[in-house]
């Protein structure tokens, strides 16, 4: 493969386009907003206008789009990539979706004589921008052999977990666990503040023992403890991702009391926590509250 589309070239798009130039590709993109399309320009992308212009140079196309009802569209819509897109086009979906929608999409492009990967990415604008993201892949192994190199040149990490949808399942898990160890951490620390011991420190002790996770030791001291609060990542994007945690729970039949807690509490900070702020916030629920009340 020699020519890869980018359709979405927001925070992440653009950092894998430019990870993909910067691996011998040629890339064209296509995004719904004229002013990201003319920043990528002014990095040295090739950007078009349409899905139609990103689907007859490319052949494989990756997905970079908030919503699983844009993928549908962009996929599947009026003027999308079924309808302009020659046989044998890959599309590789990065976004976070829901199995459901990715395994109906894969049944419509097969019939079209086309493919998709799921491959959701963590890692941030910053790993997309350097290709250390991590993706976990739904696909079959045909297709993942075949994309591989591709995704190789947007990630320093690739995880197989099965056949179309399972990407999706995986990475829906994923930000559960984020999304539950933020709200238990901001518990925690406001725990420990109150005790009189310096949070600092006794997180320096949970991530020496078996409490520790990803977020006590990375999204604490990056964006939490260092007041940035500028992972890229938002609280409608991760309200969005634990919608989908329960929507995939419904779907399987189960009752899972922990994840229905978790939904609620994101859900509930939309009263005090903007979407548009940054999604390691939440460990402030609860306080913004108290100080408005004082």
């Amino acid at each position: 493969m020699k020519t890869i589309g980018i359709i979405g070239l927001g925070n992440m798009g653009r950092g894998m386009a430019l990870s993909l130039q910067r691996g011998g590709y040629d890339v064209v993109g296509t995004d719904a907003s004229g002013a990201i399309r003319a920043l990528l320009a002014a990095d040295g992308i090739r950007v078009v206008d349409s899905i139609r212009e990103v689907v007859a140079a490319a052949e494989l196309v990756v997905l970079s789009l908030p919503t699983a009802a844009i993928v549908s569209e962009v996929v599947a819509g009026a003027g999308g990539i079924i309808e302009h897109a020659k046989p044998g086009l890959i599309v590789v979906d990065t976004s976070t979706s829901h199995p459901d929608t990715t395994r109906a999409l894969a049944a419509r492009l097969q019939a079209a004589g086309m493919r998709i990967i799921d491959a959701p990415v963590s890692g941030g604008p910053k790993g997309a921008l350097n290709a250390t993201m991590t993706m976990v892949i739904g696909a079959s192994d045909k297709d993942f052999a075949e994309a591989e190199p591709v995704l190789q040149a947007m990630s320093a990490k690739r995880v197989h977990v099965g056949a179309v949808g399972a990407g999706h399942v995986a990475k829906i898990a994923n930000n559960l666990f984020a999304a539950a160890h933020l709200l238990v951490a901001g518990e925690v620390t406001r725990l420990a503040a109150a005790a009189g011991v310096p949070v600092e420190r006794v997180l320096q002790g949970v991530n020496a023992g078996s409490g520790r996770s990803f977020v006590t030791e990375h999204n604490f001291p990056t964006w939490v403890t260092s007041g940035r609060f500028d992972s890229g990542f938002t609280m409608k994007l991760m309200r969005k991702d634990v919608r989908l945690a329960q929507e995939l729970t419904a779907g399987v039949g189960l009752d899972l009391p922990l994840t229905q807690r978790v939904a609620e509490l994101w859900a509930q900070s939309a009263d005090s926590i903007g979407d548009a702020e940054d999604f390691n916030r939440i460990v402030e629920l609860g306080t913004r509250e108290a100080l408005a009340a004082a």
